[in-house]
């Protein structure tokens, strides 16, 4: 057992408690870890669940489980106008010109690399050039160096400046020219909590000719995301950071773009008509989406997003940032913690729901397996952030992530594990 703290450091004061009108929807976080009620704070890498989108998905498989498009059976007719109806909601969740421009894929990840395949190696030459980000997340890393392994483009950074995790943007401009065709980036750093200004930088990726994809894994369920106002090209993100299931998520892509790419892979339902020598590809969307896809899960993201709706996203955005605002104050009174990103009040763009800090002298692993034994679920490793992590010279940090379902008292409880982790590897 973790030893009591023999002389708790004090907090400063706390918002002050309120009923959480959420957090009964969400069943397993009625429990008990190790003797304690269970506080879970790594919501950056997933969320939980509510009742409404567990019941959706069970409803498909007890009473409509059949595949869609192919079928004119009522069951098929009715998985499909599930499927679809999902579709339609990603698309006015993101502010889409219509669900033409959503492609389901199994993620964030998925979605990337399907970009990457697809129109990169359409589009790219030998010593073209594809702008990244030193904050980004592996999956928004490898698939560009892959590509250029095929292609001969070459990689470049925009540099975040240093612990405070802001972009450095003063030569943006230059690095979008000299031979830049494509620039992808994260709105919100899952380690650093910075919220990137989206708009902007996709306004002076158009104006200087090159195409931008935004990486909304975690924004997308955080804070409202219209994709025209944004004006990318390309966004992509993940069901299960946004109460949906795993193995889902989509890309959204402007039409003009999307039409002119070539699949990414062939099989049924990407096809309007096969011969033995060459086949003829589908319309949009489904051009870009061979064989069974996974039905459940696009009707469970439909209803998450439903789900999302009902809580609103701005009502989301601000709760998320009164906790990492909370959880910052009173983690910096902890002695031996630094901690990461933009300090809460000081970043025009706000920060996200997210706060990693280093204990001084104690690796991040040992952190996170303590405060498990008080009952406080986080996040403890890299994050899939190596390089930043090197840029930074951290091996690894501790992570506390939230979201609307989580509390006050969560914040508190926090930093009493933080306490007792302090306690137990300073002897006392």
């Amino acid at each position: 057992m973790v030893p009591p703290v023999s002389d708790p450091p004090q907090f400063p004061s706390m918002p002050r408690p309120s009923v959480n009108p959420w957090r009964a929807d969400f069943p397993v976080l009625d429990q008990e870890v190790n003797g304690r009620p269970l506080v879970y704070l790594d919501n950056a890498a997933t969320t939980q669940k509510p009742r409404q989108v567990i019941e959706a998905i069970s409803n498909y498989y007890l009473h409509d489980n059949s595949n869609v498009h192919r079928g004119i059976h009522t069951l098929s007719a009715r998985a499909t106008s599930g499927f679809e109806g999902a579709r339609e909601k990603v698309a006015r969740f993101l502010g889409a010109a219509g669900p033409q421009e959503i492609i389901f894929t199994r993620g964030t990840t998925e979605a990337i690399n399907l970009v990457a395949q697809s129109w990169g190696r359409a589009n790219l030459r030998p010593g073209d050039r594809i702008l990244l980000t030193e904050m980004e997340h592996h999956s928004n890393i490898v698939p560009w160096q892959m590509l250029c392994e095929r292609t001969g483009a070459r990689l470049a950074y925009v540099p975040v400046t240093g612990p405070e995790g802001l972009l450095d943007l003063s030569d943006l401009d230059t690095l979008l020219g000299g031979g830049t065709k494509f620039f992808a980036f994260t709105h919100t750093s899952n380690t650093l909590g910075t919220v990137n200004p989206a708009a902007d930088l996709c306004r002076r990726a158009r104006e200087a000719g090159v195409v931008s994809l935004v990486d909304a894994a975690q924004s997308a369920g955080h804070r409202p995301v219209d994709v025209r106002g944004i004006g990318c090209d390309f966004l992509v993100f993940s069901g299960h950071k946004m109460c949906g299931p795993t193995g889902i998520g989509a890309l959204y892509g402007r039409e003009s773009i999307l039409d002119a790419m070539p699949p990414w892979q062939g099989g049924g339902d990407m096809i309007s008509r096969v011969d033995y020598d060459k086949s003829r590809w589908n319309t949009l969307p489904h051009k870009f989406e061979a064989g069974t896809p996974d039905i459940a899960g696009a009707i469970g993201l439909g209803a998450a997003l439903d789900y999302l709706e009902t809580v609103g996203r701005e009502t989301i955005r601000d709760h998320d940032a009164m906790l990492a605002a909370a959880a910052w104050n009173v983690l910096r009174e902890v002695g031996g913690l630094t901690l990461l990103g933009p300090e809460p009040g000081l970043h025009p763009g706000g920060r996200a729901g997210v706060v990693s800090f280093v204990m001084d002298g104690v690796h991040a692993h040992d952190v996170v397996t303590l405060t498990d034994r008080c009952g406080v679920a986080l996040r403890g490793g890299h994050h899939c952030n190596q390089p930043l992590m090197k840029k930074l010279g951290y091996p690894a940090t501790s992570r506390a992530s939230f979201y609307f379902y989580n509390s006050v008292e969560e914040i508190t409880a926090l930093a009493d594990a933080i306490g007792e982790v302090r306690a137990f590897f300073s002897g006392h």
